[in-house]
């Protein structure tokens, strides 16, 4: 099932990439981040991330969707740091998806508690 745009209005313009996918891995919407940074391996709309990434990845993937858990980590990257968020996103209650946000980071961060 293919989503319209205006399902995603608020992660078209944000200072991050946004992708999402179905619980087949097929992608059902990037943002204009997303699709610069991937924008070598074509337009991805449609395809399915499971053939672009490792059995690992795809394994843990497959864990979120299954179970509704997140995932979080750094990456340096073309000489920038970036926090990788992997969330399931859901209809009705339901497990539709994931979604993953990627946003460039400082080297050095405030961390706060509260």
């Amino acid at each position: 099932m293919y989503m319209a745009i205006s399902d995603f209005e608020w992660a078209e313009e944000i200072n991050a990439a946004v992708t999402v996918c179905d619980t087949e891995g097929v992608i059902l919407f990037m943002n204009s981040r997303a699709r610069q940074t991937f924008a070598r391996h074509g337009d991805l709309i449609g395809k399915n991330l499971f053939e672009c990434h490792s059995e690992s990845s795809r394994m843990k993937i497959r864990h979120m969707l299954a179970t509704g858990e997140s995932n979080a980590y750094t990456i340096s990257k073309e000489g920038q740091r970036k926090m990788i968020y992997q969330t399931p996103w859901r209809r009705e209650g339901v497990i539709a998806g994931m979604v993953e946000i990627s946003m460039v980071i400082p080297e050095e961060m405030p961390h706060y508690i509260r």
